[in-house]
């Protein structure tokens, strides 16, 4: 089943599982879970032959009824036999459906990171792949979550939001947009959202209960040809907010829609959109939608910014008006459905009179492959909101366009004619490369190294032969050593460590205070956005890198730890977790690792002595098999019928030689023999004996080194087992947030120094040998190496006229 089909059955499930835990015999709840239409109910359907009827009927149609829900939760037929099979196998099918669901770990009555919105976050999660699996046709229901907080924060910014304050999305999707400006304000908003596809307004609806918004209003139906927000004079509704994503260039928008006599007054004073091309009549519809002083954000292909003809004198119209506070070009390939670059539009009505400018941010450079798709990194994100809330002009990313200027350029908004975000061509210097020496220019781009490393520059270079050419002073290899042991390196080095100690010391008493019912994500924000702080007055460490480095670690690792301690606390620092499959176990946020580090470490390095030990013995065996296991070597007849040497071929051959001694010592003087009986006979049996000998204890040696080894990890084992059943609660938050959390972080934050340094490391060497060798030197070596063949060819017979 495709995708686009499956996710209506398994989000169906995932929600009537919510509402029940959630809701069921609350009184006053938000849904009503009707008797015998529980998920309990739907359990005990299991195994039964009219499954999936009763499932239909019983259960979803009477949640669908009682909440007015059909044609939301009753898209999915439980009860179809072309996709789900026919008779037992339909049985079976939605028998293990269920099952699935019945997981203990599944209780969202209990869910006490609830205000994390962790049911939510998962919804979204299965969206995402659903989009991503559903491919290019399918995928449209879903605006990737990453571009959604873009636009919700700078849709929000600095604006005053209460529960009446209104965000609207006319194509919504999914609503996963719209969600995202809704959590811009604690105290929530009322959302309005309209699309025009059945199954994916019913998702819009279902996302909607389980966000915690079962009051927004989710209606269905084709926004431009019957918008279904009015006011009471039949004029469209107007919010405070607006975002959107609607489909690229969508062709049959005018069906339906009388553009020249619109009703609603979307069109007028500003142009109608191309018959065959929706992207203005979306963006005309949100702009008539907004209130006086209100704000929006629309995704749209980059051909809005430049697309002649009617296109051009909308876009004329709108600039003039000032309603397009910015624009941020996009990477390509961040949507599902299509790998065409996008941009998003920055609406505002409030002051559009006097704006003078219209703020661009070229963010296609930033983003990480995931799959076959391209994704925003946390960096990204924060760059592009920061920059653009702050207004910041960044040198090939951002500025303040005038008016003016785009006047000049004929209304062209495209983003390249405003900002250069090209990489500066590294350019080949001929007179280098014909008298050598190394470019000043090149030296002096470095100049962010420099303002670092005042004195650096002038250990690794000095004046050239020539004006305007500089000269390494050391050798190549010689480069990174010179820059790590520089003292102007150590001492910044230092400076960044310095700079993580004080956060980190600011930051652990916060971790260490975690208490069950925190909420993660608040914490996390607060202690980012503290580094992000820590780090922005330090030069060449880019302050969004070393974000990244904590975000990401946040992605893999923190957040699980995070979420288990505010749900049941520092005790499970205790715990740990069997993997049956493996026969192992591990604990359940400690590693053993960690434990073993801090209380064991004595027995740690006699066990990687005895490993060592075992390891030398093993290099010996290597080096008698490399000496003497070729054909005609002394452990040749020692091989068993695979052609390998153990202990028992080793033991058969001794055994064979012993019996052969005694009757070789006749032969000394005779010619060598190759058969003795059936037993093969090398040509000095007495020293083969003695190799075979040596070799033999050595697998001794080697399998009692084995055999100690064993036994001292099974008693540090022990000895780790037990320790976990008594660590206090203080040593477990030692061991979690400073040899685990922080631990981790400084190594990645020493790892990001590493990486800047390598950076200037290979610059240089790269300029150096580039002009190495010059074009006379070159030209010369040409030379003597032809002489040279002509003199072999000469003396082979051949000579060149």
């Amino acid at each position: 089943m495709d995708a686009s089909q499956y996710k209506d059955y398994v989000l169906v499930l995932l929600f009537i599982k919510y509402i029940s835990d959630k809701y069921a015999g609350v009184p006053y709840a938000p849904i009503t879970v009707p008797a015998g239409a529980s998920f309990k109910d739907m359990v005990a359907l299991k195994g039964k032959p009219t499954i999936g009827d009763d499932i239909n009927k019983k259960i979803i149609g009477k949640i669908a009824e009682a909440n007015k829900l059909t044609g939301t939760i009753d898209v999915a037929d439980f009860n179809n036999a072309d996709k789900l099979g026919s008779g037992k196998e339909m049985v079976d099918r939605l028998t293990r459906l269920i099952g699935i669901f019945e997981n203990p770990a599944l209780d969202f009555s209990k869910n006490r990171a609830e205000g994390d919105d962790i049911l939510g976050d998962a919804y979204e999660y299965l969206m995402r792949h659903f989009a991503t699996e559903s491919g290019k046709s399918k995928g449209q229901f879903y605006t990737p979550a990453e571009v959604s907080r873009i636009m919700a924060k700078i849709t929000t910014f600095n604006s005053k939001i209460t529960p009446s304050t209104t965000g609207y999305d006319p194509t919504c999707g999914s609503a996963s947009l719209l969600l995202k400006v809704a959590d811009e304000s604690e105290s929530g908003m009322t959302i309005y959202g309209q699309e025009m596809d059945v199954a994916t307004a019913a998702l819009a609806r279902m996302n909607m209960i389980l966000h915690n918004n079962p009051t927004a209003v989710i209606n269905q139906g084709n926004t431009l040809s019957n918008p279904l927000f009015l006011d009471a004079n039949s004029r469209l509704k107007t919010f405070d907010f607006a975002v959107a994503n609607p489909p690229f260039s969508f062709k049959s928008w005018s069906n339906g829609v009388d553009a020249v006599n619109d009703i609603y007054g979307r069109f007028k004073d500003y142009g109608i959109p191309p018959a065959k091309n929706g992207d203005y009549a979306f963006l005309l519809h949100i702009i008539r939608s907004l209130k006086g002083k209100g704000k929006g954000a629309v995704i749209l292909p980059h051909g809005v910014l430049f697309r002649g003809n009617a296109e051009a004198e909308i876009r004329q119209n709108l600039i003039r008006r000032g309603y397009i506070k910015g624009i941020i070009g996009l990477p390509a390939n961040l949507f599902y459905g299509t790998g065409i670059p996008a941009c998003i539009l920055v609406l505002d009505k409030e002051n559009a009179e006097n704006r003078k400018g219209i703020f661009m941010i070229d963010a296609s450079k930033g983003f990480e492959k995931d799959g076959n798709k391209n994704r925003l990194r946390e960096q990204d994100i924060h760059k592009i909101v920061d920059v653009f809330n702050k207004q910041l002009e960044i040198e090939k990313y951002s500025r303040m366009v005038p008016v003016t200027e785009i006047e000049a350029n004929e209304f062209n908004l495209n983003i390249p004619r405003y900002i250069d975000s090209q990489e500066a061509e590294d350019i080949q210097d001929i007179e280098a490369h014909l008298l050598g020496d190394i470019p000043n220019p090149d030296i002096n781009a470095l100049h962010p190294y420099w303002e670092v490393y005042p004195t650096l520059r002038k250990t690794l270079f000095t004046a050239g032969s020539r004006a305007n050419y500089g000269k390494l002073l050391i050798t190549h290899d010689a480069v990174k050593p010179a820059i790590f042991s520089h003292p102007e390196f150590t001492a910044y080095s230092k400076k960044v460590i310095t700079v993580f100690s004080q956060w980190k010391n600011k930051t652990m008493p916060k971790l260490k205070g975690i208490a069950v019912d925190d909420k993660p994500k608040k914490l996390i924000h607060e202690i980012s956005e503290d580094l992000l702080q820590a780090f922005s007055n330090l030069k060449l460490i880019d302050k969004y890198d070393v974000y990244q480095r904590l975000m990401v670690y946040w992605s893999e690792t923190m957040q699980d730890d995070m979420y288990i301690l505010v749900c049941d606390g520092w005790e499970a620092g205790r715990e740990i977790e069997k993997q049956e499959k493996k026969k192992e176990w591990e604990g359940r946020i400690i590693p053993k690792g960690l434990i073993i580090a801090r209380y064991f470490a004595a027995e740690q390095k006699a066990i990687e002595n005895l490993e060592a030990d075992r390891d030398a013995i093993a290099r010996q065996m290597e080096e008698i098999e490399e000496e003497h296991g070729s054909e005609e070597g002394f452990m040749a007849d020692a091989k068993n019928d695979k052609d390998k040497i153990n202990k028992a071929s080793v033991q058969k051959r001794l055994k064979e030689l012993e019996k052969s001694m005694p009757a070789t010592e006749l032969l000394v003087a005779a010619e060598p023999l190759s058969v003795y009986g059936n037993s093969p006979v090398c040509e000095n049996p007495e020293a083969e004996y003695e190799v075979l000998t040596t070799y033999l204890q050595l697998i001794e040696q080697e399998a009692d080194a084995g055999k100690k080894i064993k036994e001292a990890q099974a008693s540090l084992e022990k000895k780790v087992l037990v320790k976990y059943q008594a660590i206090t609660e203080s040593e477990i938050k030692t061991l979690v947030v400073e040899d685990k959390w922080m631990a981790t972080l400084e190594r990645d934050i020493k790892t990001e120094m590493e990486r800047i340094s390598q950076r200037l490391t290979g610059r240089i060497k790269e300029l150096a040998e580039r002009y190495e060798a010059t074009l006379p030197a070159l030209t010369n070596e040409v030379d003597v190496l032809e002489k040279k063949v002509n003199r072999h060819l000469k003396n082979m017979g051949f000579v060149w006229k």
